[in-house]
């Protein structure tokens, strides 16, 4: 009998370059940790939202026979990083029931994908947290012609996969600026500190629907996430967890003077209760 998770979580991944980069050493390690410190249960199967995967209708890869290809969507990196491999096995079954709960809450298009394997924001951060490759794996695009609150109720419809045993991660960044990088600045930039910290506030406090409305709530949201590819996995591990959830941080480091690589656990209500 698969185990009830009770949580979802969005996971900053940081650089492609994370399996070999030193000065993603606080986050790499966090996500080492992951099984250790931060969820010891084993899920049946993990569904993963990433930033890397953008389609005009939710698409879900189906791999059914042997191990998911890794994708090196990637240009200019160590010849290194083009030799790594994270053959997870697919999550076939798990792709159909993200269909049919889609389908049924209103997503009236769901899409299959027989040929991708997973892409970076998938493969790098499941590298470090789960290093043995054995969880089948599904993932799932995002929109980024729609809004925040449809890939919240995105989330919604997608809460009863907890009750089978599966780890809903959304994967992104906190704040994901490239042309704002800096190689030589010494101190976190200030629009930056303010929407991490705004976002963090926000999620503690409960206040989802201002995380949905965040191009209008958030200080500096344009700035901070010129496109919101990397912001919306977050929606969707927000959602599934529920409207009445308790968000907490658990962890938070910067990179490049900009990139926060904040990332969050959300846990249901049910478990809160007495």
């Amino acid at each position: 009998m698969a185990i009830k998770v009770q949580n979802t979580f969005y996971i900053s991944h940081g650089p492609p370059s994370l399996p070999i980069e030193e000065r993603c050493i606080h986050l790499k390690n966090f996500l080492k940790s992951f099984q250790e410190k931060v969820f010891s249960q084993r899920p049946s199967s993990i569904l993963l939202i990433s930033g890397h995967w953008e389609t005009s209708y939710p698409t879900v890869n189906v791999v059914s026979d042997g191990p998911s290809d890794t994708i090196y969507d990637f240009e200019g990196f160590p010849e290194a990083m083009y030799q790594f491999k994270y053959p997870a096995p697919g999550a076939p079954e798990l792709a159909k029931r993200v269909k049919e709960l889609l389908v049924s809450s209103g997503f009236e298009r769901v899409d299959e994908d027989n040929k991708r394997g997973l892409d970076h924001g998938a493969w790098v951060p499941l590298m470090q947290m789960y290093p043995e490759g054995d969880i089948p794996v599904c993932q799932l695009s995002i929109q980024t012609d729609r809004d925040a609150t449809y890939h919240y109720n995105m989330g919604k419809a997608l809460a009863p996969l907890k009750d089978q045993g599966v780890l809903i991660v959304g994967s992104g960044g906190t704040t994901h600026n490239l042309e704002m990088l800096s190689e030589t600045a010494t101190s976190v930039q200030p629009w930056a500190q303010e929407f991490d910290t705004w976002l963090k506030e926000a999620l503690i406090d409960g206040r989802y629907e201002d995380v949905n409305n965040y191009k209008e709530k958030a200080p500096h949201a344009t700035l901070a996430h010129p496109s919101p590819d990397h912001f919306y996995p977050l929606h969707v591990a927000m959602g599934a967890a529920g409207a009445y959830s308790k968000a907490q941080l658990i962890h938070h480091s910067w990179g490049w003077s900009s990139l926060s690589y904040s990332s969050y656990k959300f846990t249901s209500h049910e478990i809160l209760d007495p």
